[in-house]
């Protein structure tokens, strides 16, 4: 693996016993105890995951604010200072080149979080499209630290002065932690209360260091990929690669209510508009297999006997204590309760269409007001 690039914190890993794995040209820690002791972590306390493989790609200039509204598929907008969008970027026919978070820090003054696997094609995607705006990447320069758990504020607030509790759930906020400058964001990918944390490439081992020193006493614990990815299935959050890719259209993945089809044009609008009209052939749905088994990324998905979809992604859910599975199906399969099979290894095991998310955290009294 002596090719693929490291994050500032790589021998922090390896001094954690990280087992280190291949993941979008990055060489990450998949797991440091086990997945599902670091799943239950996340779910019961805190933990901390080094996402610094993550792209920071920035827009500035008087036209940054036209060419984002040009570029994604979310209104800009609805943003002001200090909030973040979840946001999709489109090519012409609808397909989903990536989905991205969307800072603004000012009028003039915009940043895209990228996928790892897809930031040097966003980089010249949204540079192709950048209207006359100030495109720069600031990835090799910036880390990016996620603190995620119910235990996340309580730990986060004995390292910066920010008051966390008026944080709302997608915004962000400049300040010192742990005696260095961050960005500090209401944001995650494990269906918990927590923060994203952005700080410069430097300053991520101290960073670092202090969170798990000031989270020893709640439980905090480090967190690989393994289980951040455990944890985003039960939330039924997309992968892109998996869930999403550019032959998928937002619609299709049910991401619908991110896409402002009757506001201003962007890149795969008219497309998109025609796939509302005409209606989407197929739909990403959640799945519960009703028999053991589990349903892996690329199984065939059966309704009465007969190929109509398939996984895109799918686990042992461990903190539901059952097969879970997200997948593509043809429309009339759609709709939750539909009885259809997982071909797994040869076998149709019965499973049906369910709701998602497949888990909802706990919300009395746990998540400060705002809105997404």
């Amino acid at each position: 693996m002596s090719a693929l690039a490291r994050t500032p914190l790589y021998a922090t890993h390896r001094a954690l016993g990280a087992r280190m794995v291949a993941f979008g040209g990055w060489e990450m820690p998949v797991s440091y105890r086990g997945i599902l002791e670091e799943h239950h972590s996340v779910r019961a306390a805190a933990g901390l995951f080094d996402v610094s493989h993550m792209g920071e790609i920035e827009l500035t200039g008087p036209r940054a604010a036209a060419a984002c509204q040009a570029l994604t598929t979310n209104d800009v907008r609805r943003l002001d200072d200090g909030r973040v969008q979840y946001t999709l970027l489109c090519r012409e026919d609808g397909g989903v080149v990536d989905d991205v978070t969307l800072y603004r820090h000012g009028p003039e003054r915009f940043l895209f979080c990228v996928n790892a696997s897809n930031r040097a094609k966003d980089l010249a995607w949204i540079e192709a499209h950048a209207g006359g705006a100030t495109v720069v990447d600031r990835s090799a320069e910036t880390a990016l630290l996620a603190l995620q758990g119910p235990r996340a504020a309580a730990i986060l607030a004995r390292l910066t002065a920010l008051d966390l509790s008026t944080l709302g759930f997608f915004r962000f906020a400049t300040g010192p932690v742990a005696g260095v400058p961050a960005v500090v964001s209401r944001t995650g990918y494990t269906g918990e209360d927590g923060f994203e944390l952005y700080v410069a490439s430097g300053d991520a081992v101290a960073v670092w260091d202090a969170i798990m020193a000031a989270g020893a006493g709640d439980g905090v614990a480090p967190i690989g990929l393994g289980a951040r990815d455990t944890l985003r299935l039960e939330a039924a959050l997309p992968l892109y690669g998996n869930d999403l890719d550019d032959a998928t259209t937002p619609l299709a993945a049910g991401l619908a209510r991110f896409v402002a089809l009757d506001g201003d044009d962007f890149v795969g609008r008219d497309a998109l508009r025609a796939e509302r009209a005409a209606g989407s052939p197929r739909r990403l749905v959640g799945l519960e297999l009703r028999a053991a088994g589990i349903a892996r990324h690329g199984y065939p998905i059966l309704a009465d006997g007969r190929r109509a979809g398939e996984v895109t992604s799918g686990t042992h859910a461990p903190t539901l204590g059952r097969a879970i599975a997200l997948g593509y199906v043809e429309a009339a399969h759609a709709a939750p309760g539909t009885a259809l099979a997982v071909e797994v290894r040869g076998k149709a095991v019965p499973a049906a269409v369910v709701p998602t998310p497949f888990y909802r955290r706990p919300r009395a009294g746990t998540r400060p007001k705002g809105e997404q």
